[in-house]
């Protein structure tokens, strides 16, 4: 892992495992979108916006028809294509992730900078963390290289115990 690597994990402290100000967290995780779009020329809608926002209201990681359910709740509509539409547009601009292994999505923890994230997924209390991987040092991109493949993304992700279900798991 990079030097620049370290801060930013140590900053954020693996932030769906960390104690942390969450008002503050969702409220800066919609600036710095809003920021980000406006300088990129990008439309941050209304919806796109509150999908975000239910994606930083806690690390678990949301399904579409979960979000769709807050959704319709808060006016935005009851069709899938509202839900997946903002997640598409969330995931391909860097401020979501999509969870292979739970077919789920999570805010972005580092969305104003390009990075590849790994995920640590607690196996019983579906908290992920996000946090920055070194891909420069895996044995992945060593077989690629030589097999002349090049890689266009990586999804790395691990299930395990967080450390508040530590205590739950040895019981």
């Amino acid at each position: 892992m990079t030097s620049e690597s370290n801060k930013i994990n140590s900053a954020v402290g693996l932030l769906g495992f960390a104690q942390h100000n969450h008002s503050t967290c969702v409220s800066d995780g919609l600036a710095t979108a809003e920021t980000r779009c406006a300088a990129e020329g990008l439309r941050f809608t209304p919806v796109r916006r509150k999908v975000l926002e239910l994606l930083l209201q806690n690390h678990r990681a949301l399904g579409a028809y979960t979000i769709l359910n807050r959704l319709r709740e808060d006016g935005f509509g009851s069709q899938p294509p509202v839900a997946y539409r903002a997640l598409d547009f969330l995931v391909a601009n860097g401020l979501a992730h999509k969870i292979e292994r739970l077919n789920a999505f999570i805010a972005c923890v580092h969305p104003s900078h390009s990075h590849t994230p790994a995920f640590m997924i607690c196996r019983l209390c579906d908290n992920v963390a996000e946090a920055q991987s070194s891909s420069g040092s895996w044995a992945l991109d060593d077989a690629a290289r030589t097999t002349g493949f090049r890689i266009e993304r990586t999804v790395v992700e691990a299930e395990g115990i967080c450390p508040a279900c530590v205590d739950k798991a040895d019981a």
